[in-house]
């Protein structure tokens, strides 16, 4: 079995995405794909409700399709489109990417949602060396929000994307989890992703149609995991996060 627990459409390319998506799950028997819908680094009310909808539309299309509910968080109906998400379109988590960081008050509210719903959190954490956007999450946001709500389920995408720096402030945090997805990385940083919060926390993630799926799975089948682990990681893990 396996879980991809981080892939995308994009608001102006949905035809292309969904199909990479689709096409992708048909060739290497991908059982289950949980997908976000992304555009602008701001998205403004009507392209939030646009791109959860074409979330959605993707849902209806193949069963093996589970969203996430997208969420800008400075916007008024914030608690109101995620509602909808998770009520009427059956969305499966919630979606924060880099309009503010995760543990800004704005975010408050919506994570008491989750917890309510019994949802996880998938928050874009990346930390780079140049070019590094306003409100981008980091590793020590994830991990005040992880313990100012310890019964959250939160997701720290990316692997932080850089391992060795944002995994550290999260060690202890039980109820965070993270992926690999779209991280470009030496062999021993997953290695050592397991090392510092053990195979049982890390899941696997693609960032499909912007990742090459096999890419992934090479990056997993070259580190030190045992058969057991890489079950873990590949969809028992994702089990234990995921309610549907």
């Amino acid at each position: 079995m396996i879980i991809d627990t981080h892939a995308h459409i994009w608001k102006d390319q949905y035809e292309q995405s969904s199909n990479v998506l689709i096409e992708s799950a048909d060739r290497y028997n991908i059982d289950r794909i949980y997908v976000s819908g992304l555009g602008a680094l701001v998205p403004d009310s009507n392209e939030i409700k646009e791109l959860n909808d074409n979330v959605a539309k993707l849902m209806r299309r193949d069963k093996r399709i589970f969203g996430y509910c997208y969420i800008n968080p400075r916007l008024d109906d914030a608690k109101n489109e995620l509602s909808r998400g998770i009520e009427e379109l059956g969305m499966s988590g919630m979606k924060l990417w880099v309009v503010a960081y995760c543990d800004d008050p704005c975010v408050f509210p919506l994570v008491e949602q989750c917890i309510n719903y019994d949802v996880p959190i998938l928050i874009h954490a990346f930390h780079k060396a140049i070019g590094q956007l306003p409100n981008e999450t980091l590793g020590e946001n994830v991990a005040n929000l992880a313990l100012k709500y310890p019964e959250a389920r939160i997701i720290m995408a990316h692997l932080g994307a850089n391992s060795y720096r944002e995994l550290k402030p999260i060690r202890k945090c039980k109820n965070v989890w993270t992926d690999y997805s779209g991280t470009l990385f030496r062999r021993d940083e997953l290695d050592y992703a397991k090392e510092t919060l053990g195979a049982e926390r890390l899941l696997f993630g693609t960032d499909m149609d912007l990742a090459s799926f096999l890419l992934k799975l090479g990056q997993l089948d070259d580190s030190n995991f045992t058969p057991g682990e890489r079950e873990m990681v590949l969809y028992k893990n994702a089990l234990t996060v995921f309610k549907h």
